[in-house]
């Protein structure tokens, strides 16, 4: 491990890896395939200060810094990717976006219980016509005397029907494009927010993705987040952090995945050897350890750029990019070197596979990484 950490994020993985190991692990697979939320495991993560990790410890979080984090959420992950992809949301979204622009009401009355893992959050950007491109959302918010009234349809939104508090994006000002957006805090039994279709996924089945819609939902004058216009830019500087997550997640999977097939190779026999005695497999091996160490190194240089203060929009989204990618490719050489077993729900690798699929899709494609990487290098004034 090239990255130093110190003493107390070495302390943090230690914990969370024998919590994951000991607690998440267990049910993991039935959770797979009976879709049931981890609402037990979510509550003992709260309980040991995962839920609200980077919150100051005044609004009950830990305090931590985002290497720690990155490092606790690869455990989980390595146990559950859909039990990780709630707390992904919760943390680098959800309460990063309430703690940066937050009042102090909306602190003690919302953020308090998310960092505590009392409630779980959610947020509410893409719409069945507008993924990659927000501006495009037609989520309108009409200013109605003390509150605004919510009007349109949110689609695969994380813990959309287990949430209790959803932070939900809508256009206040429809001429000044992503200037005219703005962020409202929701809350669960609010009239006129309807949780919609539930997604069947070929992944993170234990996490729910589902509709959010909002019909004349009234949301009193002090939920607004931040400004009026102030919703584009909380949401991309929450993707930011978001994206950090997601690569901490296809970290943990692909983790994952090695590990299952180390174990695996050096018990299957063939033409009266292990297979792991064959050259074509060790290099395969080679090939995914190298590429996990490379995503862990780039995360971790986008966490230290976080915690430093510096602006990490381009590693962010360079370690998406290629952690999410590599996921993929390690999870597919994983469950190529089972061979059948592979295919079968009795080794956790097909788990693996489906899981990772999504990591290239969401919170931004590895186009829209692309993009990013590209427009800010375009801009790079030291560059003729």
């Amino acid at each position: 491990m090239f990255f130093k950490l110190n003493d107390e994020q070495l302390m943090i993985q230690s914990m969370v890896r024998e919590f994951s190991r000991k607690v998440i692990a267990l049910t993991a697979m039935e959770r797979d395939r009976t879709k049931e939320f981890p609402a037990e495991n979510l509550e003992k993560m709260g309980e040991l200060g995962l839920m609200g990790m980077m919150i100051p410890p005044e609004y009950e979080g830990e305090g931590a810094d985002t290497v720690s984090y990155v490092l606790a959420l690869s455990e989980i992950a390595y146990s559950c990717a859909a039990t990780a992809v709630v707390m992904s949301v919760q943390n680098s979204i959800v309460c990063e976006s309430i703690n940066r622009y937050g009042s102090e009401s909306q602190k003690e009355k919302f953020l308090k219980p998310l960092a505590a893992g009392r409630v779980i959050g959610a947020f509410a950007l893409t719409e069945p016509e507008a993924g990659s491109d927000p501006v495009s959302q037609t989520t309108t918010a009409v200013r109605d005397g003390e509150g605004y009234i919510l009007n349109g349809t949110k689609r695969f939104i994380t813990s959309g029907k287990n949430s209790g508090i959803v932070i939900v994006t809508a256009k206040t000002d429809e001429e000044k494009r992503h200037k005219g957006i703005s962020a409202f805090l929701v809350e669960k039994y609010t009239p006129g927010l309807i949780v919609g279709n539930v997604e069947d996924k070929m992944g993170l089945r234990a996490s729910d993705t589902t509709d959010l819609i909002f019909e004349n939902c009234r949301v009193p004058v002090e939920n607004l987040l931040g400004k009026e216009g102030d919703g584009f830019k909380i949401a991309m500087t929450g993707l930011d952090g978001g994206r950090i997550g997601i690569a901490a997640q296809s970290i943990g999977v692909a983790q994952a995945a090695l590990d299952a097939t180390i174990k695996y190779i050096k018990k299957r026999k063939q033409f009266g050897q292990q297979i792991s005695k064959f050259q074509g497999i060790r290099w395969m091996l080679a090939d995914m350890a190298t590429e996990i160490e490379a995503a862990r190194q780039l995360v971790f240089s986008a966490a230290a750029m976080k915690d430093r203060g510096e602006k990490f929009t381009t590693q962010a989204s360079m370690a998406k990019l290629f952690a999410s990618e590599m996921v993929n490719r390690v999870t597919a050489k994983a469950l190529q070197m089972h061979g059948g077993y592979g295919f079968t729900k009795d080794y956790a690798v097909e788990r693996f596979y489906r899981d990772a699929r999504v990591f290239t899709i969401y919170e931004g494609t590895s186009e829209i990484q692309r993009v990013v990487i590209a427009n800010q290098l375009l801009k790079d004034k030291r560059l003729p």
